[in-house]
């Protein structure tokens, strides 16, 4: 039997505000039923950091930066991916 295997592009970026909890809550329930492979793209770093098992970060269509959420989401020295997620903190 083939995997099931679900691509996510950028799903919540079109969306109103009030839109993309629910959006990534459904995403979050599939996730957790553990019968498909998901690829999430998204610019959504919490939620990556909630939900992924793996991360990978592209910089140029070239990855630049891989491995657990925690590692490279949190603790990378990759200078071009930390001026990235300080975009998105306060």
């Amino acid at each position: 039997m083939r995997p099931k295997v679900m691509l996510f592009d950028e799903v919540t970026s079109a969306l109103d505000p009030e839109l993309v909890g629910e959006v990534l809550e459904v995403i979050r329930d599939i996730a957790h039923e553990g019968e498909m492979a998901m690829i999430l793209v998204t610019h959504e770093m919490e939620f990556a950091l909630e939900i992924a098992d793996r991360v990978v970060f592209l910089d140029g269509g070239v990855i630049a930066e891989q491995g657990n959420p925690s590692e490279v989401l949190e603790h990378s020295e990759n200078e071009r991916l930390q001026s990235f997620l300080k975009r998105f903190r306060a």
